[in-house]
């Protein structure tokens, strides 16, 4: 069986940005994650977490995360991050310290840098960034439309950090084989 270690990753990237941003509500949080993930797909192939993100209206959201913080939490993040206030501002508050053992150092690298570019934005003040002409977000909601999941695939372009579409593709392929072959844990 594949360790992927991906639950533990999220999880942890949740405490890292409520600990090392400011104004880290569920918005904000939803963001960086779009954010580290496409980062880290563009440049390797693979997400960080294994978080699928979809088109809404207001930015891309990982659907299965909004909800499960939204209303029901599993054992592992509810022991991890205090339940969000019935409140208009829902911020992260962690119980837990980050840990950094999952984590490659490309991975903390990201992680690190989506903190320090956007340590004191607002949720609001990251819409326009999601939202750019031709990134994954604007390119689903025009092609597919809203509620439609955003293929990782997107964010491979001509950018010299980028894997080649080919080379993306060929990685996604030997992933889901090894899945398929071996399962996942």
């Amino acid at each position: 069986m594949i360790i992927t270690h991906n639950r533990e990753k999220l999880i942890n990237a949740i405490i890292y940005f409520a600990r090392n941003t400011n104004h880290c509500g569920k918005t904000k949080l939803l963001k960086l994650l779009y954010f580290l993930d496409f980062k880290h797909f563009k440049q390797t192939g693979k997400s960080v977490t294994g978080l699928d993100y979809f088109a809404w209206r207001m930015g891309p959201v990982p659907k299965d995360l909004f909800e499960e913080i939204t209303g029901r939490m599993k054992p592992d993040l509810k022991a991890a991050i205090h339940e969000l206030a019935e409140e208009e501002f829902q911020k992260i508050r962690p119980k837990k310290k980050f840990d950094n053992k999952y984590f490659s150092n490309r991975e903390m690298k990201l992680l690190e840098e989506m903190a320090f570019i956007f340590k004191d934005a607002k949720a609001e003040d990251m819409i326009e960034s999601t939202h750019l002409e031709k990134e994954p977000w604007d390119r689903t909601i025009k092609k597919k439309g809203e509620f439609q999941q955003i293929d990782y695939m997107l964010a491979i372009d001509s950018d010299i950090s980028s894997l080649s579409y080919d080379e993306a593709k060929e990685r996604m392929d030997e992933r889901a084989e090894m899945v398929n072959i071996f399962g996942v844990g």
